[in-house]
């Protein structure tokens, strides 16, 4: 799952990316609403985490943003301002969530897989796809009640194709997910394939179909459909 997050704090922002990171999160960071303007007109991620005082504007002005872009993020706002109106000014703006510092990081991670679960799975900490498994919270995979086991990012690439199910994903947008804007001085998308053969592999030896489909000269799938 891809983070951004922006916080012009240093220690806390590297607390933050530190513990998330730790969690199995692909974090990116920025510190000032310029960086994180461009951040979120360019790339996609699955939440954003935007604090409200920035250098050089509002954080609010980027959660509304988000909205007009019909971004698909999770936001969660993070503030030491815990003002009422402050927080029901983002909520009406269409962030999912608040959170007043100081904080546990281990509510922040929490409230962030509260966010994914309702955006990405209908609230549900178990996704299940025919004879495929995932445990959310445990990030266990099983494969006909069979528990397998995947590297972070094979765990990360079933996740994503699992909230994208029947849509193509192109090469580009899978090396972004997985790799965030580190993606762009790759000069080749080979490590992909590899990732999905092993994946692929992984599924199939256990008694899965091959849900896997590769979109010739554009991407991959999955999908039930032949």
């Amino acid at each position: 799952m891809k983070l951004l997050l922006i916080e012009d704090e240093p220690s806390l922002a590297q607390s933050i990316a530190a513990y998330l990171r730790d969690d199995g999160y692909l974090v990116e960071h920025c510190a000032d609403y310029a960086s994180a303007l461009d951040k979120i007109q360019v790339y996609q991620y699955d939440c954003v985490l935007v604090d409200i005082m920035l250098p050089g504007g509002n954080g609010m002005d980027l959660v509304a943003q988000l909205k007009k872009q019909e971004s698909p993020a999770g936001i969660l706002i993070i503030s030491a301002k815990n003002a009422l109106d402050d927080r029901l000014n983002g909520l009406e703006l269409g962030a999912d969530d608040y959170l007043t510092k100081p904080f546990h990081l281990a509510e922040l991670n929490a409230r962030i897989k509260a966010i994914l679960r309702r955006r990405q799975f209908g609230g549900n900490a178990e996704i299940v796809f025919a004879e495929i498994k995932v445990q959310t919270a445990e990030r266990q995979v099983l494969v006909c009640d069979v528990p397998i086991d995947l590297t972070r990012k094979e765990y990360d690439l079933l996740l994503f194709f699992l909230a994208n199910k029947n849509r193509v994903l192109t090469r580009e947008t899978i090396a972004e997910h997985l790799w965030g804007d580190d993606a762009d001085q790759m000069d080749s998308f080979d490590f992909i394939y590899s990732h999905i053969k092993n994946l692929r592999k992984k599924l199939t030896e256990k008694g899965a179909d091959d849900y896997l489909k590769a979109v010739y000269g554009i991407g991959y799938k999955f999908s039930t459909n032949k």
